[in-house]
Order: structure tokens, then C-alpha cells, then sequence
């Protein structure tokens, strides 16, 4: 059974994308394939988050991508630091990458232009974090999207290299894993194409009833169309979108026959759109709020997915050293 491996940064809450995105797709995946979901509290350190937040964004991030279908019992699901080969890892193969391919990282430099002021020596090596990630695990396949595809590379690029200076065949080069026709994009409330934390724009499975009407309400509309059987534009397409991901089919004919014959009053549409979210979202954020409080759940997980994670990192740290010609530690 081929592994995928995905890492989860700890960076705020879900929202609609992220469940009918890439999520929903994860859970899919539990059942076909052999995955690993890390939590990654290291590279959250780029922006020196306060202590305090760092458990508590874990603790989040867990019970909300539980909450949501990743089954413990069915995937890996572990914390990055709490694997310690992963450190060690990190530290070995910084020594055969260099300063100028790291430079010219897409991501570094755009996050290098923003924070000019907090370019530090872990966003510089930020990709190969990454790349130890993902071959500590010896994985097949990793999901990434297009802002990812180039870390990804670098991550076939230094399995190559270790494997050339050291004379050996041990790191195969894990390929990137498309969703395709699975991958589904959700809409921003703002009219914008796509749902996102960075953007503002974006429903959240924490949100409260009251917090989803507000939004729903406020979503970008026009004037209405203005002649029968029209065209929508991209502000109107983006509700009906939503809609076909929360609403049931005779909801949405309704809309659509309205729309079609001019007669659509979008302060409806929304009220119904609204609705059907909160159907949607409030068993999610039930669930969310009950694996948050239950710590010792959390835990529980915690260290089982640990566990399963540090068999490969243990084997492949301990092959790493002695291939690096350091002695092999039996623990």
C-alpha cells in the first residue's frame, strides 16, 4: 500500500474550503492508502509565535480536522516536534543543501519581501523542513497545491543528492498527488474565486449560527439579471457554488427557475443559503468544541500517532547516521 503524507500547519481555523477541499479528500484517502497527517508546530516558528499559542493552535488544529473525518484509528496523526529523529534529521541534511538554491525559493523570497525584518535562518531552510518531512516518513505520494509545487521538487532534488554523494539508492523521489476532478473549489463570500484564511472572505467550522447569517447576508450580489435564461456573473455564480455543496437538489432547481425567469430576490436566496450551512456546520462544531475540551482524548491520540510515526523516522534516522558514517545508537 503506498503512504501519502500531508503536513497541517497550525495556523488558524478551518473553513468551508478546507472542508470541501482538500479535507474531505484526506478523509477519502484512510481507506485506500497507508497516510500520515502531522501537525507542523515547527514550522510555525518562522514567525516566533508566542508559547502559549503553540499548544493551543495544536489542540485546535487536531479537534477540528478530527471533528471533520480524519480517523485516528485508520491514519497516522501526529505532532511534527513530537518526533525527535525529525530535529536531527533536519539538522544532517541542512549540510547538503546550499545557500543559493535556498535563496531562490519562491516562498522565501516572497515571505523575505513581506517581513523584511524577520528573515531568519529557519525560513531560509524552510524547504528543507520540509523535504525531511516528507522522506523521514519514506513517502509515495504527497498531496500539494500549486504555491507547494515547488518544495516538493526541492524535496526530490535533495533525496537525489544524498543518494549521489553517498553512493547509495535509499531515498526514492515522492511524487505529488492530484485530487483531480475530486478537488473542489469553494468560493469567498466577497465575490473573489476561492475561500481563504488570507483573504477574509471565508465561513469557519467554529463560527456560530448567529456569525453565519451575518456573513451570508453580506455576501457580494448585483442587480439581478436582466433578461431571462442570463448568463450569472462570477459574484451570483460564487452563491449558487456554495449552494450545490449545502443545499438539496429541489433548493437549488427553486433558485435556479428563479433566476432563469428573473424573479430571484437574493436577500432569500441568502437566508436559505445560510440555513443549509448551518446545517452543514453545526454537528462539525459540536463535535470541534467536545474533542477540544476532552484533553485527555487528545492526548491520547497524540501519543498513538507518534508512535506509528516514529517507527520509519527511528529506521530512517538510524540508516541516515550510519550512511553518514556516524555509529548506529540502539535506543
Amino acid at each position: 500500500m503506498q503512504t501519502v503524507l500531508s503536513g497541517i500547519r497550525p495556523t488558524g481555523d478551518l473553513h468551508l474550503g478546507n472542508y470541501f477541499g482538500a479535507l474531505r479528500n484526506f478523509v477519502r484517502l484512510q481507506n485506500d492508502y497507508n497516510c500520515f497527517f502531522f501537525v507542523a508546530d515547527y514550522h510555525s516558528l518562522t514567525t516566533h509565535p508566542h508559547p502559549a499559542d503553540i499548544q493551543n493552535n495544536v489542540r485546535k488544529i487536531l479537534s477540528q480536522y478530527i471533528a471533520s473525518g480524519l480517523d485516528p484509528e485508520k491514519s497516522t496523526i501526529y505532532i511534527q516536534s513530537d518526533l525527535v529523529e525529525t530535529a536531527e534529521f533536519y539538522m544532517l541534511m541542512n549540510m547538503n543543501a546550499y545557500i543559493g538554491e535556498l535563496e531562490r525559493v519562491v516562498s522565501f523570497k516572497e515571505k523575505a519581501r513581506q517581513n523584511p525584518d524577520n528573515v531568519n535562518a529557519g525560513l531560509l531552510t524552510y524547504a528543507v523542513l520540509m523535504a525531511c518531512d516528507i522522506l523521514i516518513q519514506r513517502a509515495d505520494l504527497v498531496p500539494v497545491g500549486k504555491d507547494q509545487e515547488q518544495h516538493l521538487e526541492m524535496t526530490c532534488k535533495f533525496a537525489r543528492r544524498f543518494n549521489n554523494i553517498y553512493g547509495v539508492e535509499y531515498f526514492k523521489e515522492p511524487k505529488a498527488f492530484s485530487f483531480g476532478d475530486h478537488l473542489v473549489k469553494v468560493p469567498g463570500l466577497d465575490g473573489s474565486g476561492k475561500m481563504g484564511k488570507s483573504e477574509g472572505n471565508g465561513i469557519y467550522l467554529i463560527d456560530s449560527d448567529k456569525d453565519i447569517r451575518k456573513k451570508v447576508m453580506k455576501a457580494v450580489t448585483d442587480l439581478g439579471p436582466q433578461a431571462p435564461n442570463s448568463e450569472k456573473p462570477e459574484v451570483i455564480q460564487n452563491l449558487f457554488t456554495l449552494m450545490e455543496l449545502v443545499s438539496d437538489k429541489s433548493t437549488i432547481e427553486h433558485f435556479e427557475a428563479a433566476w432563469n425567469d428573473c424573479s430571484i430576490r437574493y436577500g432569500d436566496m441568502k437566508k436559505q443559503l445560510a440555513e443549509d450551512i448551518i446545517k452543514v456546520v453545526t454537528p462539525i462544531r459540536e463535535r470541534i468544541n467536545d474533542i477540544y475540551n476532552d484533553t485527555e482524548y487528545l492526548d491520547r491520540v497524540a501519543k498513538m500517532g507518534a508512535e506509528k510515526a516514529r517507527v520509519n523516522a527511528q529506521k530512517t534516522i538510524q540508516d541516515v547516521r550510519e550512511i553518514f558514517g556516524f555509529r548506529r545508537i540502539h535506543y
